[in-house]
């Protein structure tokens, strides 16, 4: 499975290591991804996601039904 958030979308970035004699080698900047459980209220049931501090942040905000509405309309999610 790719690393990529279920509501937010963000995936991992490319850029350089820059060492103090300015040489560039690639680098990898990786997102803050974590596996949540989450209890759904309306089906009753928990929900295992993956997804970044800052999609938590979302959910906590908007609520975890309008959350995954606008995620599938963007087609993060199934």
């Amino acid at each position: 499975m790719a690393r990529v958030c279920q509501i937010t979308g963000k995936t991992a970035m490319v850029g350089n290591n820059v060492s103090h004699s300015r040489r560039r080698t690639k680098r990898i900047f990786d997102i803050n991804l974590k596996t949540k459980r989450i209890f759904d209220e309306e089906s009753g049931k928990w929900i295992e996601m993956r997804i970044t501090t800052s999609g938590m942040k979302t959910i906590a905000k908007k609520g975890l039904k309008a959350a995954l509405k606008d995620a599938e309309k963007k087609g993060y999610v199934k």
